[in-house]
C-alpha cells in the first residue's frame, strides 16, 4: 500500500527508535527508499512502507566505518576470506570496511587491485580497498589511483606479511606522486630499523616470553615513525593517518602536528583501550600483535586522547588467525592480531553503559569522523534524508559474552574471550537492506556490498613545493656551467 496522497511508497520504514548523532538524540521515526535514508520524522508520520519494523526502545546509529581491516583474500584463506569478513562486519554493526593491501600477492599494482576487486565481489558490506606504498611499486601509484583505489598503505614497520619497509626517500617521493590526489595514506608507524635491531638482541639474550614483545617495540619507534611521516606530509601537503596508536608517547607528535596545520588523523583499537601489560600473563601469546599492547597508563592516555579528539577514530586492525597459529610457546612464532571487526561495537557500547562514553561520541569515532577522514560523507557517517541508509540497531539493555567460537570470521581466537557486554546491534543494515537481523547473518546478502569509489569526495589536495618534487626535479633543464 502507497501513501494516497503522495504517491511515495516507502521500501521499510524503522518505527519507535532514538536516533542517535555525534551530538545528540532524539526519537524518530526512519523511512529508507532505494538504498538511501528518505525520511526522518517524528514518530507516526512515515509514510506507508512495504514492511515495518517495530525498534520502539532501540536505538538507531550510523553503521560503523573501519578504515583498517584484514580479510586475507587472495593468498591466506584460511585464515579468513571477504565472505566470513564481512559476514563478521555485519554481526559486528560495520557497514564499511577499508581493507588492507598485506594479502599475498600484495596489492601494489592495478593488476592485483583488479584482483581484490573480483574477491571483495562477495562481500555483505561496503568496502575501500587499499593499495600498497612500497619502494619497489612506486610507478604503480599513478595507475591505482586511477583505477579506483581509495586509500594507501605505508609499513614503515614490519608486521604479518613481511613487506620491506620503503626508505624515507621512497616516502618522500611516493607522498609526492599521492598527494594530488587527495587520498589519505595510512601508516603502520613504528621505525622497521629499532625493531629489527632489538628483537635480534633479545632473541640472543633468550627471552621468548610474552613481553620480549613488547621490549623489542618500545613507543620510541612510533614517536619516530609518526614525527617523521608527519613531516613529509607537512612539505609535500600529503594526507596521512596514524593507524592502531598503541603508545601515551606518540600522542605528542600526533598533537602538535595538528597543531601546526599537517593532514594527520589517527585511530586506536579497542585492544589498546582495555587491554595492558597486565595481561600477558593470563593471555600469553593469543595478545601478540604490532604494535602491542602497552602499560595501564598507556591505555588511560589513550582513552583521554579519544575522548578529547587528538584521536579521531575507532578502528580493529582485525587480523584474524589460526587457533594453532597464535598459540606458541615461543612468542616471536606466534602470529601477530586477532579478529575485531565483529567485537569492536559491542566492547564499545560497554564502555558506553559503564557511564565512560556517551552514545554520541561513539557515533562521532565510529561513524562521523571516519566518513569525513575518507571523503565518504555526507553519503555515509550519518542517518539524515539523502544519506544512505546504513544504519546499526542496538539494544542498550542486551547482554551477550563474548565466545571465539560464535565469531564469524574463520580466526576463532580473541583476547576478550569471556568478556560479558551490554549493549548490541541486533540489526544491520547496509543501503537499506538488512545484512545482520535479529542477532542472525542474513546469508544471502553475500555481494550485496560494493565498492565506495563511486560516491567518495575527498576534498581538494593542498599541495606543497611542487616545484621542487623529484619528478619536476627530473624534467628540469640542466643549469649551464658559469
Amino acid at each position: 500500500m502507497h501513501d494516497p496522497d503522495t504517491g511515495f511508497l516507502a521500501d521499510l520504514v524503522l518505527a519507535g527508535g532514538t536516533v542517535v548523532t555525534g551530538t545528540t538524540r532524539f526519537q524518530a521515526d526512519v523511512a529508507t527508499k532505494d538504498g538511501l535514508v528518505a525520511l526522518v520524522g517524528a514518530p507516526g508520520t512515515m509514510p506507508a512502507a512495504r514492511e515495518t519494523v517495530d525498534v520502539t526502545g532501540q536505538f538507531l546509529l550510523p553503521g560503523a566505518i573501519d578504515v583498517h581491516v584484514h580479510f586475507r583474500e587472495p593468498g591466506y584463506t584460511h585464515k579468513e576470506d571477504w565472505r566470513t569478513g564481512s559476514a563478521a562486519a555485519a554481526m559486528g554493526g560495520t557497514t564499511t570496511v577499508f581493507e588492507m593491501p598485506n594479502t599475498h600477492p600484495p596489492t601494489r599494482s592495478l593488476a592485483e587491485l583488479r584482483a581484490k576487486q573480483a574477491a571483495a565481489a562477495k562481500s555483505h558490506v561496503d568496502y575501500g580497498l587499499y593499495g600498497l606504498l612500497a619502494e619497489d611499486n612506486l610507478d604503480e601509484l599513478p595507475g591505482l589511483i586511477a583505477g579506483g583505489v581509495n586509500a594507501f598503505k605505508c609499513f614503515m614497520g614490519n608486521t604479518f606479511g613481511n613487506l620491506p619497509s620503503p626508505s624515507t626517500g621512497a616516502m618522500l617521493e611516493a607522498f609526492e606522486i599521492i598527494a594530488p590526489s587527495g587520498l589519505r595514506i595510512s601508516l603502520h608507524a613504528e621505525t622497521a630499523s629499532i625493531m629489527a635491531w632489538r628483537q635480534a638482541r633479545l632473541v640472543a639474550a633468550g627471552r621468548n616470553d610474552p613481553l620480549a614483545h613488547v621490549a623489542a617495540r618500545p613507543a620510541i619507534v612510533a614517536v619516530e615513525a609518526v614525527s617523521r611521516a608527519a613531516v613529509l606530509a607537512e612539505w609535500t601537503g600529503a594526507r596521512i593517518h596514524v593507524l592502531h596508536i598503541s603508545s601515551a608517547a606518540e600522542l605528542r607528535p600526533l598533537a602538535e602536528s595538528k597543531a601546526r596545520g599537517v593532514e594527520i588523523t589517527g585511530e586506536t583499537c579497542p585492544c589498546y583501550l582495555l587491554l595492558d601489560t597486565g595481561d600477558y600473563a593470563r593471555l600469553g601469546s593469543v595478545i601478540r600483535v604490532n604494535p602491542p599492547v602497552r602499560d595501564a597508563a598507556d591505555a588511560a592516555a589513550i582513552r583521554a586522547a579519544l575522548m578529547s579528539g587528538v584521536i579521531d577514530m575507532i578502528a580493529t586492525d582485525h587480523a584474524p588467525h589460526t587457533p594453532e597459529e597464535k598459540r606458541k610457546d615461543v612468542i616471536w612464532e606466534a602470529d601477530c592480531g586477532f579478529p575485531g571487526v565483529e567485537t569492536q561495537m559491542p566492547l564499545m557500547l560497554n564502555e558506553v553503559a559503564q557511564g565512560r562514553m556517551s552514545l554520541e561520541h561513539y557515533v562521532r569515532i565510529s561513524a562521523e569522523n571516519p566518513a569525513q577522514a575518507f571523503g565518504l560523507w555526507p553519503a555515509k557517517g550519518r542517518i539524515e534524508a539523502g544519506a544512505e541508509a546504513d544504519i546499526a540497531v542496538v539494544d542498550m539493555e542486551r547482554r551477550e559474552t563474548i565466545r571465539a567460537e560464535r565469531l564469524h570470521s574463520r580466526g576463532k581466537i580473541t583476547p576478550f574471550e569471556g568478556v560479558e557486554v551490554t549493549g548490541v546491534p541486533v540489526h544491520t543494515l547496509v543501503r537499506g537492506r538488512f545484512v545482520q537481523r535479529d542477532r542472525r547473518l542474513v546469508a544471502e546478502t553475500s555481494g550485496w556490498g560494493r565498492q565506495v569509489t563511486a560516491i567518495q569526495r575527498m576534498p581538494p589536495a593542498r599541495v606543497r613545493n611542487a616545484d621542487r618534487t623529484l619528478a619536476a626535479c627530473l624534467q628540469a633543464p640542466a643549469r649551464e656551467e658559469a
